[in-house]
C-alpha cells in the first residue's frame, strides 16, 4: 500500500501532461473567436506549447539526474501551474501563446521527471514493470478525458477554464510530492553541460519548429528552410561536443546500449503512426460523424478503455514474451487494428462499424505504449535514467510532430466548392488514407524488436549492482 500513494501521485503528473494534448483542441474555436485570434496565429496556441515541450525534453531529464529527481518533478508541478493560471487570465493573443510556452517548458521538466522516478522508486522486473503500467494507463486516460473534460468545461465556464483546472491539480501535485516522493539528498556532483545543453535544445527546438510549421507555411518557404538547415547543423554539432565532452548531455554509451537504442527507434516509430490516429479519428467524430466536443469526448471513452486493458496486458505479457516478443505482438495488433479501423472510415459509417477496429487499435498501442519505455530504460544505471526518460519523451515528441505532418499531407483533399454529402465523403476518404499509412508504416515497429536474438544481453541485461537483470525483462 506505501507504494501505491507515490505512484497515484506520478500517474497525475503523467495525467496532466497528457490532458494538455486534448483539453486545449476544444477550447479551440471559442478561443479564436474571444482572444481576436486569426486563423493563421490560432495555431500558435499549439504550436506554442508544442516546441518548447518538444525542444526542452532532453535537458529537463538531465536536470532530473543533476538536480533530484524529486526537485524537478516539483518544479515542472509549479512552472505548469503557474503557465495554466497565466493562460486562462490572457485575453489576448501574445500573452497567450507566450504562457503556452511556459507551458511547454513545464511539461518538458515535468515529463521526465516523472518518468524517470517511476524507473527509480520501483525495481527492474514485476515491480516496475507495473509502475509503467500504471504510468502508461494514466497518460492514455488523461487523453481521454481531455477531449471530454474540454468540450465539459468550454460549454459551461467558457475557454478560460481548460487552463485554470490545471491549477488546483498541479498545487496538489507539488505539495503531495514532498510526503510520498523519495527525497533527492545531496546533488550529484559536477556541472550541467552546457554547449551540449544549448546545441542539443536549439536543435531540437528548431526541428520541431520546421515540422510543426511545414504544413502551414509551405515546406520550401524560406522559414522552414532556414529552420530545418539550422537545426540540422545544430544537431551535428551536438553529437560532436558529446562525442568529445568529459561529462556529456547525452552519454553516446546510451545510445550504444542495445534497449535503450532499440526502445528509442521503437518509440520513434510509435509516434509517427499510431500516436497521430487519435488526431484523425477527433476529426472524423467532428467532420464526418458530426459530433459536438462532448459527443467526441465520450466517443474517445472506446479506445481509451482499450488502451488501458492493452496497457494491463503487457504487464502480464512481458514474464511469458520478454520485451521483444511482447513489443512485436503489441505492434502487430496495434497496426491490424489501425488498418481494421480505417477500412471503416467512411461517410456513410456509425460508431458501431468502427469499434472492431478501435478495439485492435487501442489494445495493440496500450501493449506498445508501456513496454516501448520499458525496454529503453532496461539495463540504465539509477544516476542516468533521467536523461534516458528525455531522450525517450524527446523521441516520441519529434516522431508524433513529423507523422503528424506527413500524415495530415496525405489526407489533404481538395474540398474547394464541396458542400454536404460531398465534402463528408471527401474528408472521410482523406482520413481513411492517412489512417491506412499509419497502419502500414507501424509495421515497421515490429522490425526493430524482432530483429534482436532472442537472448539474454548481457550488458544491458545487468542493473546498476551488477547483477543480471530478470530475464523476462530483456529477452
Amino acid at each position: 500500500m506505501r507504494s501505491a500513494f507515490p505512484l497515484l501521485l506520478l500517474g497525475l503528473g503523467s495525467s496532466i501532461t497528457a490532458l494538455d494534448f486534448t483539453v486545449v483542441y476544444v477550447a479551440l474555436p471559442q478561443i479564436a473567436h474571444e482572444a481576436g485570434f486569426s486563423p493563421y496565429a490560432l495555431q500558435w496556441v499549439v504550436s506554442g506549447y508544442a516546441v518548447p515541450f518538444g525542444g526542452f525534453l532532453l535537458l529537463g531529464g538531465r536536470l532530473s539526474d543533476r538536480l533530484g529527481r524529486r526537485r524537478m518533478f516539483v518544479a515542472g508541478m509549479l512552472l505548469y501551474g503557474v503557465a495554466s493560471l497565466l493562460g486562462g487570465l490572457a485575453s489576448s493573443p501574445v500573452p497567450l501563446i507566450c504562457a503556452r510556452a511556459l507551458q511547454g517548458l513545464g511539461g518538458a521538466v515535468l515529463m521526465p521527471a516523472t518518468l524517470s522516478l517511476v524507473v527509480t522508486m520501483f525495481a527492474e522486473g514485476p515491480a516496475r514493470n507495473r509502475a509503467m503500467t500504471v504510468w502508461a494507463a494514466c497518460g492514455a486516460a488523461g487523453l481521454s478525458l481531455g477531449a471530454l473534460l474540454g468540450g465539459v468545461l468550454t460549454g459551461a465556464f467558457g475557454w478560460e477554464a481548460v487552463f485554470f483546472v490545471n491549477v488546483p491539480l498541479t498545487a496538489v501535485g507539488a505539495a503531495a510530492a514532498f510526503g510520498v516522493l523519495t527525497p533527492d539528498g545531496r546533488r550529484r556532483a559536477g556541472a550541467i553541460d552546457l554547449p551540449g545543453a544549448l546545441t542539443g535544445t536549439a536543435g531540437v527546438t528548431g526541428l520541431v519548429f520546421a515540422v510543426a510549421q511545414g504544413p502551414q507555411w509551405g515546406w520550401l518557404s524560406p522559414g522552414v528552410l532556414t529552420s530545418a538547415v539550422a537545426a540540422a547543423g545544430l544537431l551535428a554539432a551536438f553529437f560532436v561536443i558529446e562525442s568529445r565532452g568529459r561529462d556529456p548531455l547525452l552519454p553516446p554509451r546510451l545510445l550504444a546500449g542495445r534497449h535503450t537504442a532499440t526502445g528509442a527507434g521503437v518509440i520513434l516509430i510509435y509516434g509517427m503512426t499510431l500516436q497521430c490516429v487519435p488526431y484523425f479519428l477527433t476529426l472524423h467524430f467532428q467532420d464526418v460523424l458530426g459530433y459536438d466536443a462532448v459527443e467526441s469526448g465520450l466517443a474517445f471513452l472506446g479506445p481509451t478503455l482499450a488502451i488501458t486493458a492493452g496497457n494491463l496486458a503487457a504487464e502480464r505479457l512481458i514474464p511469458r514474451l520478454g520485451l521483444r516478443g511482447t513489443l512485436v505482438l503489441g505492434v502487430a495488433v496495434g497496426a491490424a487494428g489501425t488498418a481494421a479501423l480505417a477500412w471503416r472510415l467512411s461517410a456513410d459509417g456509425s460508431y458501431l462499424g468502427l469499434l472492431a477496429g478501435l478495439a485492435g487499435f487501442g489494445l495493440g498501442a496500450g501493449v506498445w505504449f508501456a513496454t516501448m519505455f520499458i525496454l529503453a530504460s532496461t539495463g540504465v544505471a539509477p544516476q542516468e535514467q533521467g536523461v534516458v526518460s528525455g531522450l525517450s519523451s524527446t523521441v516520441l515528441q519529434a516522431g508524433s510532430a513529423a507523422g503528424l505532418a506527413v500524415l495530415v499531407a496525405v489526407a489533404g483533399r481538395d474540398t474547394a466548392g464541396l458542400t454536404g454529402e460531398a465534402l463528408r465523403a471527401a474528408t472521410a476518404d482523406g482520413l481513411r488514407s492517412a489512417v491506412l499509412v499509419a497502419a502500414v508504416a507501424a509495421v515497421a515497429g515490429a522490425a526493430l524488436p524482432a530483429r534482436r536474438p532472442a537472448r539474454r544481453d548481457r550488458d544491458a541485461g545487468k542493473d546498476h549492482a551488477g547483477k543480471t537483470a530478470p530475464e523476462e525483462t530483456v529477452r
